[in-house]
């Protein structure tokens, strides 16, 4: 499988082949988001990272500690199924799953997308890995992560992506995760982190396994 940035470019290019103008729209978008990136106040490495407990798509609760306590955790925060860059990003860890596992270490990723029916259908929750629902991002937000998305990018949602965020999200329409990767160690120590506020870019797969084995060596 291609690097993940790979897989980005690829899509990112043909878009501009295809609608250079929306996509040039897109662009200018992110280069806005970027004036808020300065106001997250996510964990640096070297913090502790909160406990949560989150349903999964069929409703189990599942907790941050209980995973702790088998071996290091990585948390990886996206914006929903609806996002095709998310869907880019968790095909490529089910891809490198088997290397995180042999590290000893668990994967989850975490939405403010509501875990009902359409969710338990969807390709996302065939992930070999925990898919957890984070309504209204109190887990982001406590990993400073979450940002009340400014009304220029909830435009473009509603207007050229047809997203009804209130539905999906049951309620929450205005606050999403930033795309962000936290690798946590045993004592719930952030040991490595990416985070970035243009959401078409997502932590490699192999850094994720690389900063795993910084920890078990």
């Amino acid at each position: 499988m291609k690097p993940l940035k790979a897989q980005i470019d690829a899509k990112i290019e043909a878009g501009r082949k295809g609608n250079p103008s929306f996509m040039k729209g897109v662009d200018d978008i992110i280069k806005q988001a970027k004036a808020f990136e300065q106001g997250l106040d996510a964990l640096s490495i070297g913090q502790q990272a909160p406990d949560f407990e989150l349903p999964n798509p069929q409703g189990e609760l599942v907790s941050l500690a209980h995973l702790l306590a088998k071996g290091p955790v990585v948390v990886t925060f996206y914006r929903g199924s609806w996002c095709p860059y998310c869907n880019l990003q968790l095909r490529a860890l089910q891809a490198r799953l088997a290397d995180i596992k042999a590290l000893g270490a668990e994967l989850v990723a975490i939405s403010p997308q509501v875990p009902d029916d359409s969710l338990s259908e969807d390709e996302i929750s065939k992930m070999e890995f925990s898919v957890l629902s984070d309504q209204d991002a109190k887990v982001a937000s406590k990993y400073g992560v979450a940002w009340e998305v400014p009304e220029f990018l909830l435009d473009h949602m509603r207007t050229d992506r047809q997203l009804d965020l209130e539905s999906i999200n049951n309620g929450n329409a205005n606050i999403l995760p930033i795309p962000a990767t936290f690798v946590i160690n045993k004592d719930a120590e952030v040991t490595w982190r990416f985070v970035d506020v243009d959401y078409r870019y997502r932590s490699e797969p192999e850094d994720i396994i690389q900063a795993l084995h910084t920890l078990v060596n």
